[in-house]
């Protein structure tokens, strides 16, 4: 493996901004809704209404454009027929382990999910679509969402995007109160089981520290994304697909994994170009990236190449590739995988169906991303009759012995009384 371009600048694990963000949390658990308010006008330089009104969702609607919604609608469609054919994968059943032992499993959706829409340079319309409809998917009873307001409001395209997937509240809160807000149930929300949605490290930060009292999608890191391209891909789509990821962030890497040197050099020859054609800030973005994070990799073959893949675990997976079924069957660590050069990863950034909500720095080795099933408790539930008695509590007293639980023991013994009167058994451990 040879590397035709490093990454220039190091990839240290992110600073958690852990005592900013406890502190905030802490004053907000006091001060409640008047505390949020504060931090609002000073952060969000927001004074007006947290809570989004009826009138504010009819400016909005009259705002967007009709090809917008009509946009907006056909991303929602996909998005919502994928969550819910990712809710109908996961099944409920019960199976009789044993004659008399039952043994079953429920699907049992949250009861309150709060969703977090990023604001600052970009209006991030899907990630409005991805939270809200998933959880309306999975059916969630309660589902609250909140975004950064600008000057005039959390922005129109946003709001309407919010309302159409079915939000029952929207608050126009940013950064760490807005997540506070959702967790403790201010502003008539609901306290959220479960938080989701992408954010800053501020955001990131609180999702973390509040996980165990909430549940949490993931801590989110800067996003990332790989190429994987042999000598039949275009370089020009290579490198323009590595520049449109990149201009996520100076943060964001990308690589790009090829057994071809000529399309490897080609590819670094044309990415400066396509930087150059992006309008500010977006160009400036890119082109940190590209000089500080990405790499380009020279491999022997394909399995090479896969092996890479693994090692990285990207957020994002492109395959640019002779034989499509290959890669899927051999790749084992990506958040999502786009195969097949037509198969851009802005489509499932935007539009195609499944979630953008997915693991970052390597975590996509153990866990995947925002689903349907994140909104769902998955409990099982077991029941007993007689005729299973005999077997299930002489071996849970014995293993309840020898591991020095004499009341767990007892509970079986007791059973075995009271259905097998003068019997005697070995109870020891």
């Amino acid at each position: 493996m040879q590397y035709l371009k490093s990454a220039s600048a190091a990839q240290v694990e992110a600073a958690f901004p852990t005592d900013a963000v406890r502190a905030m949390l802490d004053s907000i658990r006091e001060g409640g809704e008047e505390r949020v308010r504060q931090l609002a006008r000073e952060l969000d330089h927001w004074q007006g209404d947290i809570v989004v009104t009826p009138e504010a969702l009819d400016r909005a609607r009259a705002c967007v454009s009709q090809r917008l919604k009509d946009d907006i609608a056909y991303a929602h469609d996909n998005i919502r027929r994928f969550a819910e054919a990712q809710r109908e994968s996961c099944r409920e059943f019960e199976v009789e382990l044993r004659p008399g032992l039952i043994a079953g499993q429920r699907l049992i959706p949250v009861e309150s999910a709060g969703c977090y829409v990023p604001g600052g340079r970009y209006s991030h319309i899907a990630s409005a679509i991805m939270t809200v409809t998933t959880a309306r998917a999975a059916g969630v009873g309660f589902v609250a969402a909140c975004s950064p307001p600008r000057e005039g409001g959390i922005p129109a395209e946003i709001l309407y995007t919010l309302d159409l997937c079915g939000a029952d509240r929207i608050l126009a809160l940013g950064g760490v109160q807005g997540i506070a807000a959702l967790a403790f149930g201010l502003f008539g929300t609901r306290p959220a089981d479960i938080l989701v949605g992408p954010g800053n490290q501020y955001v990131a930060e609180a999702k973390r520290l509040l996980f165990g009292a909430v549940g949490i999608d993931l801590v989110a890191g800067p996003t990332d994304s790989m190429i994987l391209a042999d000598g039949s891909a275009d370089p020009e789509t290579v490198a323009m697909d590595l520049v449109g990821q990149a201009e996520h962030g100076y943060n964001s890497p990308v690589w790009l994994a090829t057994d071809d040197e000529a399309l490897a050099r080609k590819v670094i020859a044309l990415v400066p170009g396509c930087i150059a054609t992006l309008p500010e800030p977006n160009r400036e973005s890119a082109r940190r990236a590209w000089d500080g994070m990405a790499e380009v990799v020279l491999c022997t073959g394909r399995e090479e190449m896969a092996q890479f893949a693994d090692r990285k675990a990207p957020e994002h997976l492109h395959v640019q590739a002779a034989d499509p079924d290959w890669w899927l069957g051999r790749l084992r660590a990506y958040g999502s995988l786009f195969l097949g050069a037509e198969t851009t990863v802005a489509f499932g950034d935007k539009a195609a169906g499944p979630n953008h909500v997915l693991p970052t720095s390597g975590a996509a080795r153990y866990t995947g991303g925002l689903s349907a099933l994140k909104f769902l408790k998955m409990v099982t539930w077991q029941k007993v009759s007689p005729a299973a008695l005999r077997d299930l509590a002489q071996a849970t007293a014995r293993i309840s012995r020898r591991e020095g639980m004499e009341g767990h023991a007892r509970t079986a013994d007791i059973r075995l009384r009271r259905h097998f009167p003068g019997e005697d058994f070995d109870l020891g451990g």
